[in-house]
């Protein structure tokens, strides 16, 4: 949860299904500015794999690269927006958001820190550290992600639990990893940059209702059609 809060329950499947396709369909649209091929275009071929993934309608994938890439004739722009503050019980949270209207966006964030606290640009990020993640499993039974890690590059990995690993890169490095990655045994699921908290809260230090407070806060900040990632201090 430190690196980037996902919903939780199975009865919020349906409704985090349809919201997940909306946010990878705006991650299409700004992706698709740089050209509408995958081939030609590494950040596309990479949502698209994410997107992919999670099976989103072909139909729903190829209109947001039509859109993204202007060849709809209509006019796409997204502005990325962070937000940062407390989640209920003093835990950090930056909230990276994909707006048309940042105008819309911003009282309606004020509303949801509302049970935490909205701080100013700056007043959490310093307790973060600015990373690439890659999202990548294993091609093959036995591949060794600490190997992989080493020899790609990357600055650090976290095993998970469903098999994919998580790498860490520096900013500048996610491209490089991101292709390295592939030789050593590991395919790519998904990569971007974001944020990884220094000093996460540990839930053994809140209650189950103050967790249960903080899970809620959480669900309702993702719930906006406007937030495309949480990054989150609270240890897994």
């Amino acid at each position: 949860m430190g690196a980037q809060w996902k919903a939780k329950g199975k009865e919020l499947a349906a409704n985090a299904r349809g919201q997940m396709f909306g946010k990878l369909s705006k991650e299409i649209m700004v992706a698709a500015r740089g050209g509408a091929d995958p081939s030609l275009n590494s950040k596309l071929r990479l949502v698209l794999e994410q997107a992919r993934k999670v099976s989103m309608p072909k139909e729903t994938l190829e209109r947001a690269i039509k859109k993204g890439a202007g060849l709809t004739g209509e006019v796409v722009h997204f502005e990325h927006v962070m937000y940062e503050g407390h989640a209920p019980h003093q835990v950090p949270v930056m909230v990276e958001c994909l707006t048309d209207n940042v105008k819309r966006t911003a009282p309606e964030m004020r509303v949801l820190f509302r049970k935490g606290q909205m701080g100013t640009s700056g007043s959490v990020a310093w307790d973060f550290n600015h990373l690439g993640m890659i999202e990548a499993e294993p091609t093959a039974s036995g591949a060794d992600a600490e190997l992989a890690a080493i020899e790609a590059g990357a600055q650090d990995f976290e095993a998970g639990e469903d098999g994919a690993s998580l790498f860490y890169t520096d900013p500048a490095d996610l491209d490089l990893v991101s292709r390295a990655l592939p030789t050593h045994g590991f395919t790519v699921l998904s990569a971007k940059l974001g944020y990884k908290a220094k000093n996460p809260v540990s839930p053994a230090n809140l209650t189950p209702a103050q967790l249960e407070e903080v899970e809620a806060f959480l669900a309702a900040m993702d719930a906006h059609d406007d937030v495309q990632n949480m990054f989150v201090g609270l240890a897994d």
